[in-house]
């Protein structure tokens, strides 16, 4: 793929996707995208052949764009609970931002789609925060806890206030309660000082 056309691609991936984070993923159209990008249908279809492809895309984008890679962090022995603070301070960020979600549209594609792409996402997301709590287990950071059941708290609460924020106003004092919960689990006023 040359350059120029790599370039495209990477811009209607970036303009799509407040689309489809305002509107959800089934009443975005490829007319939509067009007007967004200013790019002709034969333009457009040249990239990608629907919006389903486009929406995978930005899905395949996210999976390798990570603020925090940590795995990266974990080798260069940064302290899990520094990693989990700034883990956590995003997530907060993010659920206090619902107009930047994709939750609507990913609930949608999955219902529309048959595809196990969603299931590949989470199991990438379980891996993630799993190692990052054993991690902390293992060096003596974190109480112990039961590592899957804390694994779907964070991922499930997480994604259910980024779909629920979306329909009811949420204050920041619900998003800091939840990621006072985890810490609370993983090693309360055992890092007071952090």
């Amino acid at each position: 793929m040359t350059i120029k056309k790599e370039k495209t691609r990477e811009f209607i991936i970036d303009m799509s996707y407040p689309l489809f984070a305002k509107n959800g993923f089934n009443k975005i159209t490829m007319k939509d995208i067009c007007e967004a990008t200013k790019l002709s249908r034969g333009g457009l279809y040249s990239h990608f052949s629907s919006t389903r492809k486009i929406f995978e895309a930005i899905l395949e984008k996210l999976s390798h764009k990570e603020e925090i890679n940590f795995y990266e962090e974990m080798e260069n022995s940064i302290p899990a609970t520094v990693i989990m603070n700034r883990a956590l301070v995003l997530m907060e960020y993010e659920m206090n931002h619902p107009e930047d979600s994709l939750s609507l549209a990913m609930y949608e594609y999955s219902g529309s789609v048959e595809s196990g792409l969603m299931q590949h996402f989470n199991k990438i997301s379980v891996e993630k925060w799993t190692a990052l709590i054993q991690y902390g287990l293992e060096r003596g950071e974190f109480y112990n806890v039961n590592v899957d059941e804390l694994v779907q708290v964070i991922l499930y609460t997480y994604q259910g206030i980024r779909m629920w924020s979306r329909i009811i106003p949420m204050s920041p004092d619900v998003f800091a309660s939840i990621t006072n919960h985890i810490k609370n689990q993983l090693y309360g006023e055992k890092n007071d000082g952090i």
